[in-house]
């Protein structure tokens, strides 16, 4: 399943910064095969500590974890909507994104000048979010033209797709992403098409600065009045130090938490985590900015990972949540949809606890389940066909 977040914001708030840390991450690609090969494209590997201990069940030759590609989009301008800037193309790159981590800037530098001359979380968010609804607007329009012949001669579709574009623009123009606003499965497939940006799911990314003035270590009003506004509208953030991230990216284990605590004065685990309602099983406690990046933009996506192991590979696979066993088999392969059969299911938890497959079996929770079976997070599977 392929994933891809788009890193947008404003020029000079840590964009390129964040994404060189990211892709200090990065796997090889060729385990992806549907993965672009791409500078700005980074295949950022999913946090997950069980793959490691299921490998050592398995004996497995290599372990090949979940993953999101974070895309690194040229700095955004005001004006971007009717191509100002990169314009058009800035536009483009994120239509082909799964959804945006929109980065601003928290932190106070008289040696960095803001492109707004002053420091505004929440008002940087409102010049890009805005950019954003005035190129959506263009597409609602371009489509009530083309569709308008159809809406005159009662075409029941053309006219129940008109009503939902009047929708979108009367949202438009009271400045409302359209993913704040809600439509039944049938209205998603006739809007689906259109591709809205403001569509996709958005994690906001704060970015801080060590030893800075950081509004929200400063309770500052600007950070408080951020805060309200996320709370509101039940968005999502993550508070990262990107420049921290990208001068720790060499380090790993304990030398990077030595070098994090000399660099900073706190420790990973006093870092802040996502703003999720639900963390990902799995994922290390001591979690440091980037990994707590990651799961969060695994987390906004809806999705979740089911694994196989076996003495070849230990593997995660990324499905949708609520997936069927059939439809979740379709990660490793389209046929195990058509073709299934049955699925041998033990919890990651269970089967760790009893040390092997075998134990599993004879103790009753190695499981047979069928087409109607919903996969859970942390699932061990093997699918017959």
């Amino acid at each position: 399943m392929s994933l891809s977040i788009g890193i947008v914001g404003l020029p000079n708030v840590g964009k390129s910064t964040l994404f060189n840390a990211l892709t200090k991450k990065s796997v090889p690609a060729e385990n992806y095969p549907f993965c672009t090969i791409d500078p700005s494209v980074g295949v950022v590997p999913v946090p997950d500590e069980r793959l490691e201990k299921l490998s050592k069940i398995s004996n497995s030759k290599k372990i090949i974890p979940a993953i999101v590609s974070f895309v690194d989009i040229a700095g955004l301008v005001k004006g971007a909507s009717s191509g100002e800037g990169l314009g058009n193309a800035f536009l483009s790159h994120i239509r082909e994104t799964d959804a945006i981590a929109e980065v601003v800037r928290i932190y106070e530098n008289s040696d960095l000048i803001h492109v707004e001359g002053t420091v505004d979380p929440l008002r940087d968010i409102e010049i890009i979010n805005m950019e954003l609804i005035l190129a959506d607007m263009q597409t609602v329009e371009k489509r009530s033209q083309t569709i308008g012949r159809d809406v005159r001669r009662g075409d029941k579709d053309a006219i129940k797709l008109q009503e939902l574009l009047d929708v979108f623009k009367k949202a438009f123009d009271e400045g409302k992403l359209a993913n704040l606003l809600s439509f039944t499965e049938d209205e998603m497939k006739l809007i689906r098409d259109l591709h809205l940006i403001t569509m996709k799911p958005i994690l906001y990314v704060l970015n801080k600065q060590s030893g800075g003035k950081n509004l929200d270590e400063m309770k500052d009003g600007r950070f408080e009045k951020l805060i309200a506004y996320f709370k509101e509208n039940k968005f999502h953030y993550v508070v990262v130090d990107a420049k921290i991230e990208d001068e720790l990216k060499d380090f790993e284990g304990i030398e990077k938490e030595e070098m994090r605590i000399a660099l900073t004065g706190n420790s990973s685990r006093e870092a802040h985590a996502p703003n999720l309602e639900h963390e990902r099983g799995g994922a290390n406690e001591s979690d440091d900015g980037i990994n707590n990046l990651i799961n969060a933009g695994y987390n906004l996506l809806g999705l979740e990972t089911y694994l196989t192991t076996g003495e070849m590979e230990t593997r995660a696979w990324t499905i949708k949540k609520g997936s069927t066993a059939p439809v979740a088999g379709q990660a490793i392969h389209t046929d195990f949809k058509d073709k299934f059969i049955r699925a041998e299911v033990v919890s990651y938890e269970d089967l760790i606890d009893l040390g092997s497959f075998a134990e599993a079996k004879s103790k009753g929770v190695l499981r047979t389940e069928g087409k109607e079976y919903i996969v859970k997070d942390g699932d061990v599977i093997e699918f017959k066909i």
